[in-house]
This record gives C-alpha cells, structure tokens and sequence, in this order.
C-alpha cells in the first residue's frame, strides 16, 4: 500500500504536490469512492484508481525527454483554445508524459518532458535551484548599467529576483537589437521577459538553450530525444534532495515553479 499521491505521481499524471491538489479538488476516486484526504492509501495495481474517471495505470517504465520546443506551441497537454500543444509534436510516444515546469506560447527552445514525477517535482521546485540557461533578443543594446541590475537581481511585480548571470553577446549585425544570456535559477511565470522590461529592453525572441547540465545545439526545432543515461545521472545529480551539493548560498522559496 502507498499514499494516493506518490501512486499518481509514478504514474506520470502530475507531480506529488499537483496530484495533492487534484485529490482536494475531488477529481480522484478509489474505487468509486471520491477521495479528498491526503493520507490515504492504495494499492496501485488492485484499486480502481480513476483522475476524472479516467482509470489510472502505473506506468511500466519512465520516459525522459528532450524536446526543442518551436514557438506557437502551448507548454501544456491539452489547450481549451484549440491550440497546438507541445504533446502534438512526439510522434510515437504511448507513454502518459507531461512537461517539466513551462515555456511561453511564443518562447521556444529545451523542454523536458517525462512521466517521472518525483524528478519532475524537484526539478521544478525552487529550493533545488536548478539553472536554466536563455538566450534572450531584446529591443536596443543594454549598458552595463543594466546588466548590474539584472546580475543583482531587481523588482518585478512587487518582488525583488534572485541573482542572475547576463552576458550581452558579441553584437550581430542588427545594431537595433542586442542578445543577452542569462542564467536564472528561479522561474517565476514570463520572468525572463519581465526582468528585460524592467530595465527597458523588451525581448523580441526568447529561446532556453539549457536546463541544468543538459543541453544540445544539434536538436532541431520541433523534435525530441531520448535523455542518454548520463544525461539522465546528471539530472539527478542537479535536483539532489541537498540542494548544497550543485549550487550553494542559494535561498528557496516555496511553490513550484513557471519557467518564462
């Protein structure tokens, strides 16, 4: 027998503390019976275990995907509006896999997807300070001025940003736009675009070039992989339970995040 949520969690539906929520939503049922109270128990291959009547099964392997997410697509399973989801790109996928915390609808590049969501869970989890790595085409060159307020961290919506590393890239050719790189470990919801607002640098083009110590410059848009079993061990290694050992002097909060 084990806890409700860690059930649903190994069976991909959604990370512990998001099937938490669906319980106390009243969308999950044990055989016919609603059940709102965290503590409970089942038995993940005897119980009917349904999510809005859906039949619930534990999947028989873990997927771990890469995917490099075009724009126009929804960082989601399934889109109320219609529109495409980044679901509609893994052709040949059967597994029940979902996306490892967000990109915006008009941001492309990495996107983990998996049906693991103990790993899905600390990824996202602020404590563990995952960085992530974007590459960020803003309106005008920023001065150093501004790259100071964006390693320091600055105001957004009422609330101040965790440090960042920025690095303004070699100009292109286009001498009305410059190129930022920028490494958070935090992802507040469209963060990324807010911070260059804030210094009065809009972007025009956002890509996340890493998650973590993955990344691949080689994966074409709109196409996905498998992690390799290293790729896979260094995951971990980054959403270790002690966050001390991949990143210290960094200082959590609670929530899951969203990636800008």
């Amino acid at each position: 027998m084990e806890r409700l949520q860690k059930i649903l969690s190994q069976a991909g539906i959604a990370s512990r503390r998001a099937s938490e929520q669906l319980m106390l939503d009243g969308r999950v049922t044990v055989n016919g019976a609603t059940i709102r109270e965290l503590g409970t128990k089942a038995e993940a291959g005897r119980d009917d275990i349904r999510v809005d009547g859906r039949r619930v099964k534990v999947s028989e392997r873990h997927r771990y995907l890469l995917l490099n997410k075009p724009r126009n697509y929804m960082t989601t399973r399934s889109d109320p509006e219609g529109r495409p989801t980044v679901i509609d790109l893994l052709t040949g996928v059967k597994e029940y896999v979902y996306p490892v915390g967000r990109l915006d609808f008009d941001s492309e590049g990495l996107l983990l997807l998996t049906n693991d969501g103990d790993l899905a869970a600390r990824l996202t989890h602020p404590r563990h300070g995952v960085e992530r790595v974007y590459e960020a085409q803003v309106l005008g060159i920023p001065d150093a001025h501004d790259l100071s307020r964006l390693s320091r961290g600055l105001v957004v919506e009422g609330k101040r940003t965790g440090p960042a590393e920025v690095r303004l890239l070699p100009r292109a050719r286009d001498a009305e736009h410059g190129t930022l790189l920028l490494t958070i470990r935090e992802g507040r919801n469209r963060q990324v675009r807010k911070m260059c607002d804030a210094i009065g640098h809009p972007v025009s083009r956002l890509r996340r070039v890493s998650i973590g110590p993955i990344r691949d410059t080689t994966l074409k848009l709109g196409r996905w992989r498998e992690l390799t079993a290293d790729e896979l061990r260094r995951l971990q290694r980054a959403a270790a339970d002690d966050p001390s050992v991949h990143h210290k002097g960094h200082h959590g909060h609670k929530g899951k995040t969203k990636d800008p």
